[in-house]
């Protein structure tokens, strides 16, 4: 029987380019020559820190658009506040989601089940597992999810006939 798996992941290659990027483009900015403004990546975790808050923020939107141009979805990218010292040095987190949480899955499981295909679901270490009779049953169904707005990237994997 055909099948495919619905996962919600993140290109970790892109997020380094897009980290590279942004940290050549405020090398060579000139608002932020004297802004102490550093990118680190560490596995999951984007760390960002600059001299004060008004940078960080401009910081912030310079990952962020690196990672939007990349196709990085931000849906998947969680920004904790910023921790900003009596000195005024500034600190920001920004968490990478990899996989699918359990309350997200079967969110999306139940809208597969309102649209009444003849499809089994079923969850599998941060992924949904879809599997039908038919493969044209299967790419409706991804066209439907496509359409159907969620609080995480969905991609599709695995597509097996």
């Amino acid at each position: 029987m055909p099948s495919f798996d619905i996962v919600s992941e993140v290109d970790m290659q892109e997020v380094q380019n897009a980290i590279a990027q942004a940290s050549k483009e405020i090398l060579t900015r000139f608002d932020f020559r004297d802004a102490k403004a550093e990118i680190l990546l560490e596995k999951l975790e984007i760390k960002l820190a600059a001299i004060d808050a008004y940078k960080l923020k401009f910081l912030e939107e310079i990952v962020l658009g690196k990672l939007a141009r990349r196709n990085v979805s931000l849906k998947n990218i969680e920004r904790k506040d910023p921790d900003i010292s009596p000195v005024g040095h500034a600190r920001q987190l920004l968490k990478i989601k990899q996989g699918m949480e359990t309350e997200d899955a079967k969110k999306v499981i139940a809208k597969i089940k309102e649209t009444g295909m003849k499809v089994q679901t079923q969850i599998q270490d941060g992924q949904v597992r879809v599997t039908g009779k038919d493969k044209d049953i299967l790419q409706e169904v991804i066209a439907t999810l496509r359409g159907i707005e969620f609080t995480i990237s969905l991609n599709f994997t695995n597509f097996r006939s």
